[in-house]
This record gives C-alpha cells, structure tokens and sequence, in this order.
C-alpha cells in the first residue's frame, strides 16, 4: 500500500508492509528508509497501526527523539527495532504501556549518550544498546543494572566518554565486570570537593582568630605604654581596668 503523508517537518512516500502469519495473525509493520524523523503522533501515523501489531521496524530512519507514550496503544508489541537512526533523547515515559508483552527493543547504532533510568526500568525485553556514544558514568551503570541485556551486542556497548579518561572506549561491561564501580568514583569526587570546601572554611576561621588576637595584643600594649606616661595615681585606676578586661 503506497501513501503519502505530510507533515509541518516533512512529505515524504513510505510502504507499509503487512505480513500476517496464520493462523496467529500476528501483524508485522515495516516503516524503513522514509526520512521519518518525529515520533509525534501527527508526524508518524502512529494512529495508522493496528492495535495488534506485533512486530513494528522503524530502523535505517532519522528519528531523533522518542517522546511520552509513542507507542502506548500498542498492548501487543513484542518487537520494537529502532536502530540506526539519529536518536539522542528518550524520555522517562517513552515505552509506556510495553512493558508486559514487549520481548525485543533495539536501540543500537543511535546518537544516544544517556537514558533515565524510568525510561527502561519496568521492560522484561532483551535490550540492544550496542553502537552509541555513551557516557559511562553512576547513571549508566545504574540503568544497566536493571535491563536484560541481549547478550550478542551486549560487549559493544562502549564507553565513548567516561567520568575517568581511561575507561574510554572501553566496553562497558567489561568493565563492570571487573569490579569497576562509577558510583564510586563520583562519590570519592565528592567527598574530595567536601574536603577541599571544609579546609577553605578552616583556615579561614583560623586566620580571623591570629587576627583578632594580635589586633587586641596591639591595643592592650598601645594602652599600657599610655599607663606609664600616667601618674601613679591614676595608673592604678587604670590598671585595675585593664586586668579586669583581660
């Protein structure tokens, strides 16, 4: 089936391919190479799809974004491929209403460096991350820690940049593996900076002290040499005031 779609971003011609498998009746949608860019609903004819799709390609597009509740109608996905765009973003609520029947999400070759961790943490499907910049710091290695990795591509999640230069190009969990723990670090950071702040305040309060004391040191010889030139009678009064004061 040939369509046009226009959109404020683009017009652009697709193909939807529909291959039904009997007597399932599973439904698989292809919507490859149509210079898809929004996965807003205005823009990617989300309300096009059957209910029941079960597998839904999206991949060689250039999506950029995937925005709250793209793909909440769609009870019975089990397969979601949305490698090979141009993704940088996801937000907490993406893959809302997936959670339960969804087996496969690939999200690699992408321009991803960071996802939230709500974004993923309730799906049960195998997850391709492989082939995006990422940068390996506690947020990452949290989020991991909560997916079911597909095992294939799971030592090609690379660390592009890294919170320690090192790991830097490193495959992720190779490095986890070893007993590398990113939360760690920034935890030793901060204390560090704590460190470094509370000793700011030390000496400061230090250096006010030595002030004030020497400054009374000067007042308190200033006030005894004016004693001496005094007569006796009077340096006594004054005297006794002083003693008193200190």
């Amino acid at each position: 089936m040939e369509a046009e779609t226009e959109g404020t971003l683009w017009t652009v011609v697709f193909s939807m391919h529909f291959e039904e498998e009997m007597p399932c009746g599973n439904i698989s949608i292809t919507r490859r190479h149509v210079q898809l860019t929004s996965m807003k609903e205005q823009y990617w004819g989300r309300q096009d799809l059957p209910s029941d799709t079960v597998f839904l390609k999206l991949d060689e597009n250039k999506i950029y974004q995937i925005p709250n509740n793209a793909f909440k109608h769609l009870n019975y996905l089990q397969e979601l491929d949305l490698s090979k765009n141009a993704i940088e973003k996801i937000e907490t609520a993406a893959f809302k209403g997936l959670a339960e029947g969804l087996k496969l999400l690939d999200l690699s070759n992408n321009h991803i460096h960071s996802i939230p961790k709500e974004a993923l943490a309730k799906l049960k499907a195998k997850i391709r991350l492989s082939n995006n910049p990422w940068h390996c710091e506690c947020a990452l290695q949290e989020v991991l820690r909560e997916l079911t990795l597909d095992p294939e591509s799971a030592n090609e999640i690379t660390c592009h940049t890294s919170v320690q230069e090192e790991y830097r190009d490193k495959p992720l969990v190779q490095i986890l593996d070893s007993g590398i723990n990113f939360c760690n670090i920034r935890h030793k950071t901060t204390d560090v900076a704590m460190f470094i702040t509370m000793f700011g305040w030390f000496t400061m309060v230090i250096t006010y002290i030595v002030y004030y004391v020497r400054h009374n040191e000067k007042d308190t010889r200033r006030h005894l040499k004016y004693l001496k030139s005094l007569p006796n009678s009077q340096i006594e009064k004054d005297f006794d005031t002083v003693s008193t004061v200190l």
